[in-house]
């Protein structure tokens, strides 16, 4: 059930206006709110590209590395020192951060006037503390969290008047462009451990063994099944006085081997990075026996003397960087990334007919013992005599529900027919991802409801038992609203709600992009009445 209603909300901020409607929005909310304090019956679901991750983590631990944070926000110099020639070329990959200029603010005559419109009192002391709190703002000593707040205060308005002040008079603030920094979003972990390890190496015994399994940015052209312009890196450097490339192959299996993976290709690359020693670079390749290619996923090196050069670094340091996401595929045998890590945008819905039965329940329900027990009696009486001839009148509950004398009665008030109607008895089924109705049996000759009752998987609601639970629950609120009686006559199902069955949007959703069905029609025929006494 939807508690909001996204378009009228949009369509009163377009009428009323924004600070309105966000002061009443509060009261959208529902009145009564249930706090859950049992243990969950079902545990969370975890993502898998973490479950990735926590592995690798502990991976590398239990090869002995220490794990560190390393920087993510690093000036564009770092890039310069480590590369050389090759910087302008992998500055091409960072993102430059930018950010808004803080305003020089004036408060002229006509901006007082607008002020005074507004109904606000304008003093010399006003003015002068409103002045101070843009100086102050400018020069960095108010947060712009806090903006709002000091200019209500120093003009002794409510926020929502100084917010009135800010946007219809200072249009200052709405005129600002971004000014770029020379601070770029790492695109490599590399450029982050030159600077941990020139932090590290002073106080630190060799070898020094450190790992980070963090975020990288790429300034992709686009993001498509094999690119995304955020992805992990499981990274990892050793230092220590005499190291061998080789090392960064043993490292790999090491981390890699225990997830299942056995068949490995490392090449030496032709074109060796700047910042590793030449010839000192190599790429590994993982066999994938689905795709039956070789994919990538790490890169190893020894660092160039000269970029260890330009942090005061005076031993050899090993590098491994293994691709997080592109491990990830191979293990869940997935060929696009996207879909994996981001299955709420990508993925497409899947649902399996067990899971959509899982997901049909009833509408509306009784609450109390006695409500359940109208259901028991009712469903016993309709079993008991669903071929008594009509019209007919049985008597199946004489009790009390609040305090009320309640009697109840399941009827057929047409001649010639029987108590119950002919699909009464009809059972939901999930068959092929199609919700359907059907008889326990006869329709033999019809092969798609013979499937669907031989393979198709019963939810173990019937018709009957749909409106017999909406009648308790409709009997329970006849009494709670003081009514003398309560009706209710269901002659044929054409809607799962005329049964009191639902299925979750989830489902629904899942059925209707399936070009499947959901068909519970038939005669039911079902009489309910109940007298309500003092």
């Amino acid at each position: 059930m939807s508690l909001f209603d996204p378009k009228n909300i949009l369509k009163r901020v377009k009428e009323e206006g924004f600070e309105k409607v966000w002061r009443e929005s509060a009261n959208l909310f529902p009145k009564t709110i249930v706090h859950e304090t049992k243990t969950p019956a079902t545990k969370g679901a975890s993502h898998p590209l973490y479950d990735l991750i926590q592995k690798m983590r502990t991976a590398f631990l239990n090869l002995g590395f220490n794990e560190v944070f390393n920087p993510i926000i690093l000036d564009e110099a770092e890039i310069y020192k480590q590369y050389g020639p090759e910087a302008p070329i992998i500055l091409d990959r960072c993102y430059y951060l930018a950010t808004l200029p803080r305003p020089d603010i004036g408060l002229g005559k006509a901006k007082l006037e607008k002020m005074k419109k507004l109904g606000v009192e304008i003093t010399e002391t006003k003015v002068l503390s409103l002045q101070k709190v843009f100086r102050d703002y400018k020069k960095g000593k108010i947060d712009s969290d806090d903006l709002v707040e000091k200019i209500a205060d120093s003009i002794g308005v409510s926020d929502t008047v100084a917010m009135r002040v800010i946007s219809d008079m200072f249009p200052e603030f709405t005129s600002l462009l971004p000014v770029a920094s020379k601070l770029t979003l790492r695109s490599h972990i590399t450029t982050a451990w030159f600077l941990t390890l020139q932090a590290l190496r002073p106080v630190s015994d060799l070898p020094l063994k450190l790992f980070s399994v963090d975020i990288r940015f790429r300034r992709e052209q686009r993001e498509d099944p094999t690119h995304l312009r955020v992805h992990h890196s499981a990274s990892c450097v050793v230092m220590k006085e005499t190291i061998d490339v080789n090392e960064g192959e043993e490292i790999t299996r090491s981390l890699l081997e225990p997830l299942g993976f056995d068949q490995f290709r490392f090449v030496q690359k032709k074109v060796t990075s700047k910042y590793y020693a030449p010839g000192m670079e190599y790429e590994g390749f993982i066999f994938n026996p689905h795709s039956k290619k070789w994919i990538e996923v790490v890169d190893y090196g020894i660092y160039s003397p000269i970029a260890l050069a330009k942090y005061d670094l005076d031993s050899p340091v090993l590098n491994v960087g293994i691709g997080v996401e592109r491990v990830a595929m191979l293990l869940h045998n997935e060929i696009d990334i996207r879909r994996l890590v981001y299955p709420q945008f990508f993925a497409e819905l899947k649902l399996s007919d067990p899971e959509i039965a899982h997901l049909i329940s009833f509408e509306s329900e009784p609450k109390t013992e006695e409500g359940k027990k109208i259901i028991k009696n009712l469903l016993d009486v309709a079993l008991a005599n669903a071929e008594a001839p009509s019209p007919c009148k049985f008597l199946v509950y004489d009790g009390k529900i609040f305090d009320k004398r309640v009697k109840v009665y399941l009827y057929e008030n047409e001649e010639k027919a029987k108590l119950l109607g002919a699909a009464a008895l009809n059972q939901i089924f999930v068959y092929d991802g199609n919700v359907l109705g059907i008889p326990l049996k006869g329709m033999d000759n019809i092969e798609f409801i013979k499937s669907a009752r031989e393979k198709g998987v019963p939810t173990g609601i019937r018709y009957i038992d749909g409106i017999a639970v909406k009648a308790a629950a409709g009997i329970e609120e006849a009494v709670t609203k003081g009514q003398k009686g309560f009706d209710m006559w269901v002659r044929m199902a054409k809607r799962l709600s005329d049964i009191n069955v639902k299925v979750s949007d989830k489902a629904r959703r899942f059925i209707m992009n399936q070009k499947k069905k959901i068909e519970t029609t038939g005669p039911v025929f079902v009489g309910i009445r109940a007298e309500i006494m003092e």
